[in-house]
């Protein structure tokens, strides 16, 4: 048992409150002549919270332990006085479902790190009790208490606070499988069909998010997992079923999708949908109308929505005959000032990679690409570069738009694009007019302030590659990765002190050593 009275920042009243808890349980554990230290422990709760959440959690896993709390379902013919051993086994056991309670009302009520340690009492208490025996069992094999996870979950999952620092803890608690799979199986009933507050939705989701189920290949192997928090009793067996917990996932989200979102529950939901859940779903094309409405909205919200609509045309045959006009609408300034404007364009070099695509379409993406750099920050307008090449190389007929005889140099207006004939404001990318203009923009980037820019601007004055430029590994080197190498290259070392310390004692020539060998 951790002592409470070691903690940072515990007062000579919590240390000596600690050391009295502590005497108390070892002698309760010791003799039953004791057996009123229990209430006396428990009669402390609300001025020593932390300190009986570690004493509460050593005195009933040793006694889970000893199975003092097994008790005989007999059926008595006579009404009998009960014997003190059954009398005793009751009142423990009164005991230890009270201590449940204020256990949940801890991790409901309290600061932080008396939830996060009432989480923790909770989940070892957990444990030993899976590995006990409290009663007789018709079926002596593997036993999860079930009846104790719940209501975990239900103060989880509170509708007036934000639980995520506590979701975080529990995630670390669900590398054990069986805890993982009881989670599913009990989420369907903690989930309303009908509108819950926001709070619940975001620690729902939050939730979703931090207990990933395993793959269809993966999931063949949990069941061999030897980490489980009840343990593995002697002709016990934990078995994973796949199949009831994709049930569970799907039941949960059909509740979700119903419910209004706020633009920033429906940004979350859209992220846990996409890394979590969209793989198991059953019926996946029946997002077909929920992320087609979500393409109309600005900023990450459709960007995520396109990500999903690119799943269900690639593995489940959808037909969205509009995707490209609505893509090519994406493409707008605000998209350098979102945080998930890479995907946009490795979404976008997807989309565009077919070479029957008509030409028409592609020259309006090249040239709407081509003019966002007049406004791009600088490793944006590099991505733009191998995007517009990558476009030239699958569609030969392009290259005309390197020398246009019509438009083959920067209007007088470069700002504006005044004097060219494509029509930036034009939504529809067959009626922009691109074919008629051409790439003036990135001809004008070979003077760039930036030599990295004029550089591979340089491309559309040279022979094209045969090979097509990789946009995943380009985007990996842009944004934060370009900062933290940068940092690397520039900051070496960064001087703490000007004497390096050769001991506990304070710096030669410290003006607070002279005071200090004033006052010894």
């Amino acid at each position: 048992m951790t002592d409470a009275s070691n903690l940072p920042g515990a007062s000579t009243g919590q240390r000596m409150m600690s050391r009295m808890l502590r005497q108390r349980a070892q002698e309760f554990l010791a003799s039953r002549k004791h057996a009123n230290n229990l209430l006396e422990i428990i009669s402390h709760w609300d001025e020593a919270t932390s300190s009986c959440l570690l004493t509460i959690e050593t005195i009933f896993v040793e006694v889970l332990k000893r199975g003092d709390m097994y008790m005989e379902s007999t059926i008595a013919l006579t009404i009998s006085e009960p014997s003190p051993e059954s009398r005793y086994t009751t009142w423990l056991r009164n005991c230890y479902e009270e201590v449940w309670k204020k256990v949940l009302i801890s991790m409901e009520k309290s600061r932080l790190a008396i939830q996060l340690q009432a989480l923790t009492t909770a989940m070892k208490l957990m444990a030993e009790e899976g590995k006990a025996v409290m009663e007789p069992r018709d079926n002596p094999g593997y036993h999860f208490p079930l009846h104790r996870l719940k209501p975990i979950l239900m103060t989880l999952l509170s509708p007036e606070k934000d639980n995520t620092n506590l979701i975080s803890r529990f995630q670390e608690i669900t590398s054990c499988p069986d805890v993982l799979y009881y989670t599913w199986r009990c989420l369907p009933s903690l989930t309303p069909k009908r509108q819950p507050k926001e709070v619940y939705i975001k620690n729902l989701l939050e939730l979703i998010d931090k207990i990933p189920l395993p793959k269809e290949e993966e999931a063949l192997k949990v069941s061999e997992h030897k980490e489980l928090l009840c343990g593995l009793q002697q002709d016990a067996a934990f078995t994973w079923d796949q199949s009831n917990v994709k049930r569970a996932l799907n039941k949960v989200w059909a509740c979700i999708m119903h419910w209004e979102l706020t633009p920033q529950l429906h940004k979350q939901l859209l992220i846990v949908l996409l890394e979590r859940v969209m793989s198991h779903l059953e019926k996946p094309i029946l997002l077909t109308d929920f992320l087609m409405d979500s393409l109309d909205a600005d900023g990450p919200v459709g960007v995520l929505a396109l990500q999903g609509v690119f799943i269900l045309v690639t593995k489940h045959n959808l037909e969205y005959p509009n995707i490209f006009t609505k893509l090519y609408s994406m493409f707008e300034p605000e998209i350098f000032h979102t945080k998930y404007k890479a995907r946009l364009f490795y979404l976008s070099d997807l989309f565009l990679s077919s070479t029957h695509l008509p030409e028409a379409l592609v020259a309006a993406f090249a040239k709407r690409l081509a003019r966002l750099t007049l406004v791009a920050p600088p490793e944006d307008i590099l991505i733009i570069l191998l995007f517009v090449g990558n476009l030239l190389l699958r569609h030969p007929g392009l290259k005309r738009l390197i020398d246009h005889p019509q438009g083959g140099e920067a209007p007088s207006n470069a700002s504006t694009g005044a004097g060219d004939p494509f029509l930036m404001e034009e939504r529809d990318p067959l009626l922009s007019n691109a074919l008629l203009s051409s790439l003036w923009e990135i001809r004008a980037l070979q003077w760039h302030i930036l030599p990295s820019i004029a550089s591979a601007a340089r491309f559309i004055r040279e022979p094209l590659p045969s090979v097509e430029y990789d946009m995943a590994s380009a985007l990996e080197r842009t944004g934060g990765h370009l900062f933290e190498s940068e940092l690397k290259n520039k900051v070496k070392e960064i001087m703490l002190t000007f004497e390096r310390p050769s001991s506990m004692a304070l710096p030669k020539g410290e003006k607070l050593l002279q005071y200090w060998q004033l006052t010894h």
